[in-house]
């Protein structure tokens, strides 16, 4: 009885969205067939999951997250408190960092942004397009920007922080990676910390046609061997996990705060933090400069002081574009660049803001003969020759700007198109780039620059990685995603630019990499171990601070980002837990 209620169910709301389409003025035709079709396909994808769970799995949908019941609007919060721990950034790190240290302290975590339950798009699979396009400059879950470079990007701004946002792909990191950070890793407790964001929020994915044939194809190209379904990093083509469910749905990283204690954390939304509260002190042996607090501005233009008690620390985990900022704003940072902004220098650090890092994204995107699923990443190939390759499939409809998302020079499209991807992500990168401010108000995204490719190792990864989606393309495996043409010919139908018709040729290659270069979104840096935070994550010079986020990061650990970072908040939340008990 169950499903043919879900089926009932689903036809109601189909029912009343139609009757709710006539029943207002006449919008333009573009307007519905594009936002209309796409609210439509939301809703009904995520009815028609839940009914192949039944109703009580389409009503956990809707089931509240725990961690809502110590979330509240920063208009809430007294002009001021004091907390053991300050986290700045309810994003990837700073959730699981401040669900940890809720265990035996009490926690204040801010986050400028708003709460991703209970909205379709940032809660499903579906929703991926529609929330990197939905942007506005304050209030979006994704706050766009765009690079020196020329490359469009973007930066969470939800509760989850980009986990939120992002295309749900879990994999763990390179090991090489816990060689070269700059930090002494307990690998024991790492992988423990691995284990505990993976129990909450990461699920193993089924494949489709489109997501099959590309493991097949990668195969077929020699990226071997195969290791099936697995978490680690390791040569060879895999399945990774996700962070959606079998049913659609997003779990991120704001899932983890349902492991916090709730009598000890209070998580405050729309909080914008304006900057960080220096005085000189006594009380902390490693400077005399310490953090004391925080300003932050609710969604009212009221400020609120967030202080730290004695031993506490303020936590700064607003990610790689928000942390040198934010560091820069408060007076740390290279001394005569702030002396030229008119920022009074608290403490002369040279490189904040500086070995700034994107792994560039290049690839194909065609139009198949047949309707695909709608994938994100799922399947990746790690090859030995510096790339690795990924690949993703949708529905875009009329002259969506999703489009965008997949390739820098969309062409003009037929009303629907069903668009398979196949792409590269260079190892590292190498080439360096800088962040600088474009505005004190810290809401205003900063300058960046990039500089992709300015290093040759780069272009050759590139050069390698592209070619290895030829030998892809080339398999039989994709036989069946090319047109049949004149006299048996059969070609794919590419949306955007084709590779070059000779992959040997290293200049037209080079030339392929530099002009479609895209983000992948893993970008990373500008508060680097060793630069500006030590191998604990302290900031150098100045007392009970430290930045915790993907802005320590001089290489991206692995295909993808997430899954470390969020080890990251974990690993060392427990790390300073036991430290404290140590010493007391």
């Amino acid at each position: 009885m169950k499903k043919p209620f879900c089926f009932f169910l689903i036809h109601i709301v189909f029912l009343v969205l139609f009757c709710s389409l006539f029943s207002h003025a006449r919008p333009t035709p573009q307007t519905v067939s594009i936002s209309v079709i796409d609210s439509w396909s939301v809703v009904y994808t995520t009815l028609k999951w839940r009914s192949n769970t039944g109703f009580w799995g389409f009503l956990n949908v809707f089931t509240d997250p725990t961690y809502l019941k110590f979330v509240l609007n920063a208009t809430e919060f007294p002009s001021e408190d004091y907390y053991d721990y300050i986290v700045v950034g309810g994003g990837t790190t700073g959730c699981p960092l401040a669900a940890t240290l809720s265990q035996s302290y009490r926690v204040l975590l801010l986050e400028r942004g708003g709460v991703p339950f209970g909205k379709h798009n940032l809660m499903s699979q579906d929703g991926f397009l529609s929330t990197l396009n939905d942007v506005d400059t304050f209030d979006s879950p994704a706050q766009a920007f765009t690079s020196e470079d020329g490359v469009p990007n973007a930066r969470g701004r939800v509760l989850g922080g980009s986990s939120a946002i992002n295309a749900g792909f879990y994999s763990r990191a390179d090991p090489d990676f816990f060689q070269q950070s700059g930090v002494e890793w307990d690998l024991n407790f790492v992988n423990q910390a691995y284990e505990w964001v993976e129990k909450a929020i990461v699920f193993r994915p089924e494949l489709r046609n489109w997501q099959s044939a590309v493991r097949d194809g990668l195969l077929e190209a020699g990226v071997e061997p195969y290791a099936g379904f697995s978490l680690e990093h390791a040569v060879g083509t895999k399945i990774g996990g996700s962070t959606f469910d079998g049913s659609g749905r997003r779990h991120s990283a704001a899932d983890l705060l349902n492991y916090a204690n709730a009598a000890n954390i209070q998580v405050a939304v729309h909080a914008s933090v304006e900057r960080i509260l220096l005085a000189s002190t006594s009380q902390h042996s490693r400077s005399q400069l310490s953090a004391i607090g925080v300003v932050y501005r609710d969604k009212k233009g009221r400020y609120h002081h967030a202080m730290v008690r004695e031993k506490g620390e303020v936590m700064l985990s607003a990610g790689a574009i928000g942390s040198p900022q934010l560091l820069l704003i408060s007076g740390i940072g290279p001394r005569s660049y702030l002396s030229s902004l008119g920022i009074p220098v608290a403490y002369h650090l040279p490189y904040v803001g500086q070995y700034l890092y994107d792994n560039p994204r290049n690839g194909i995107s065609i139009v198949p003969p047949m309707p695909l699923e709608n994938s994100l990443i799922q399947v990746v190939g790690i090859t030995e020759v510096g790339a690795y390759l990924e690949a993703a499939s949708t529905v875009i409809p009329f002259v969506s700007p999703s489009r965008a998302v997949f390739f820098r020079t969309p062409s003009i499209s037929p009303l629907y198109l069903t668009v398979a991807t196949l792409m590269e992500k260079i190892v590292g990168p190498l080439s360096t780039g800088s962040l600088r401010l474009a505005s004190t108000d810290v809401r205003v995204n900063p300058i960046v620059r990039f500089n992709y490719f300015s290093n040759p190792v780069d272009v050759e990864r590139c050069v390698n990685g592209t070619r290895k989606i030829g030998d892809v393309l080339g398999s039989r495996s994709m036989e069946d995603f090319m047109f049949r043409g004149w006299f048996g010919a059969r070609n794919f139908r590419y949306v955007g630019p084709a590779l070059p018709v000779d992959l040997s040729n290293f200049t037209q290659m080079a030339e392929f990499c530099r002009r479609t270069v895209s983000t992948i979104w893993h970008y990373h840096g500008g508060c680097v171990v060793g630069k500006v935070v030590d191998r604990d994550y302290h900031l150098i010079g100045v007392g009970a601070l430290r930045v915790v986020d993907g802005s320590t990061l001089t290489v991206s650990p692995g295909t993808n980002p997430q899954a470390t970072l969020m080890m990251l908040g974990r690993y060392l939340g427990l790390k300073i837990i036991r430290e404290r008990m140590k010493f007391n």
